[in-house]
């Protein structure tokens, strides 16, 4: 195993192999600049084994992976109970110390942790210089979404944004709140895989997508977030919509289906990252219908840069992180049925090439090459990419 030397420590929100979210990809793009340990969230042997069944939990030593040459992946081993007080402690010492050991193994010297994991948080424990905080969302607003205990939630945020050397906030209305609390956060928002994203245009749209032309599409958890008013007024209009994505557990389920039932929606469930670009493919344009909810308003639908790549314009409810954009092509309505007509509107204009050109031109713009060159930059780490030569 080659040495790493300085790396940075991304202790994750989210596992590795779970849905690719912003931790995995700011992670991928940052060893472009540093070699990255990409730390799952801690997990017990009875966590492991009900999610991914006994192959999972039949293992002596917590395992480290190398995922390409300048990146590795640990997941670290810890207590059930993330969300209670004690458990909580104990598990961020614990993973704090196998990650001591992967940097170890690993032959790193630790230059900076990135903090995205409120529950279990390793900054100031795995020897690096500086800690950084990335405040991804109103995270005790997210304790509802996901059924933690608030108090939790708001005991690790707080304690980041008071102990960080730096902190990186994610969405507007995060930076602001943290600056009313006294502390200083470069806005640095999500990003998305441009490139990926891009290849809608020579994609062709999947078989099991039976929708005639043309017709809306939503990418995404369909579940608490989403105002199902929305989706419901577009049906009703008879405007044809598809949606991608699992049904999230605390999802009004009944009210969902009897939406995906009826004329002109299709529902095709979840579908792997890889193959998202094919179904934007055939789609005249995109949404962001989102509940104005505290986590809502603290938060940055990825989705929107990424269905821009994708050459969509895009309709919104009122977002902070979307209205940041400011663009033509994102288009905000203020409420459910400003929301249909201007999809119906668009639905009827169709795609122009100019308007993909420009669109997908901005998401490259917005890429998440360039969020880690201003991670990098915030950091002070040199912007020369790795295996990039100043040659003559």
């Amino acid at each position: 195993m080659d040495a790493f030397g300085r790396t940075i420590v991304l202790n994750a929100a989210n596992r590795w192999d779970d849905m690719w979210m912003a931790d995995q990809q700011l992670a991928t793009s940052l060893a472009e600049f540093m070699p990255v340990l990409y730390v799952d969230p801690v997990q017990s042997a009875a966590t492991r084994f009900r999610d991914r069944g006994w192959s999972s939990v039949r293992r002596t030593r917590t395992r480290l992976t190398l995922l390409g040459p300048r990146l590795a992946r640990l997941e670290p081993e810890g207590l059930p109970g993330i969300s209670h007080r004690g458990i909580t402690n104990i598990n961020a010492r614990l993973s704090a110390v196998q990650v001591r050991a992967a940097l170890k193994r690993l032959a790193a010297d630790p230059f900076a942790s990135i903090e995205a994991n409120v529950l279990a948080p390793i900054s100031g424990g795995v020897g690096e210089s500086r800690t950084v905080y990335w405040a991804q969302d109103d995270f005790e607003a997210l304790a509802g979404l996901v059924g933690g205990a608030a108090e939790s939630y708001a005991r690790g945020d707080a304690r980041l944004a008071a102990s960080a050397d730096v902190i990186i906030a994610a969405n507007p209305r995060v930076a602001a709140a943290l600056r009313s609390r006294g502390r200083y956060a470069h806005l640095v928002p999500f990003g998305c895989n441009a490139e990926h994203f891009s290849r809608s245009a020579t994609e062709n749209v999947p078989s099991d997508v039976s929708l005639g032309r043309p017709f809306a599409v939503f990418v995404g958890h369909l579940g608490e977030r989403i105002d199902l008013t929305i989706l419901e007024g577009l049906a009703s209009e008879g405007l044809r919509l598809l949606l991608v994505g699992p049904l999230h557990p605390r999802a009004d389920r009944s009210r969902f289906e009897a939406l995906a039932t009826l004329p002109g929606v299709q529902w095709v469930g979840p579908r792997p990252f890889e193959s998202l670009p094919s179904y934007l493919a055939g789609a005249e344009v995109a949404l962001v219908p989102y509940m104005r909810s505290p986590f809502n308003m603290a938060s940055f639908p990825l989705k929107t840069l990424e269905y821009l790549a994708a050459g969509l314009p895009v309709v919104s409810t009122p977002l902070p992180g979307v209205e940041w954009i400011g663009s033509e092509d994102v288009h905000i309505a203020s409420d459910p049925d400003r929301f249909v007509e201007e999809v119906g509107r668009l639905l009827s204009l169709g795609r122009d090439a100019a308007g993909d050109l420009r669109r997908r031109k901005l998401a490259q713009d917005h890429s998440w090459d360039r969020r880690a060159e201003a991670v990098a930059s915030v950091l002070g780490i040199g912007l020369k990419r790795a295996g990039v030569s100043d040659g003559c």
